[in-house]
């Protein structure tokens, strides 16, 4: 949630500071950008309660997160692109971005616990 909200919020402030050609794809870039790793972080520790061994561990599994996140920000972005043109509104983007945000989130999280966040059985 707190991820979602960085990035929509993040979208919000873009359009506001910068409103000239390629503002809408700008404000998504950098909104993706900002609730990345805002989610690893949260996901990691309150959703997987995951640990790992070291620094390098923790490396290969944020490539490895952010791998995965590819191709749920498809479905992010292809829903919230598809309202911005279909309604032609900022409101309705942001929408239509909460919506593709919730169906990638709950697409990552099935990916994230069968790929990434695997528990190892004792």
């Amino acid at each position: 949630m707190l991820g979602t909200i960085a990035n929509i919020g993040t979208q919000a402030m873009v359009i506001g500071f910068y409103n000239g050609p390629y503002a809408v794809e700008l404000s998504v870039l950098v909104g993706t950008a900002m609730g990345f790793p805002i989610k690893y972080v949260l996901e990691k520790k309150h959703v997987f309660d995951f640990k790992a061994e070291n620094l390098g561990h923790d490396t290969r599994l944020f490539i490895l997160y952010g791998f995965m996140g590819v191709f749920t920000t498809a479905i992010f972005w292809g829903i919230e692109f598809t309202f911005h043109y279909l309604f032609g509104t900022h409101a309705m983007r942001y929408v239509g971005g909460a919506i593709g945000l919730t169906i990638g989130s709950y697409v990552k999280y099935q990916l994230d616990k069968r790929f990434v966040f695997k528990q190892e059985l004792s």
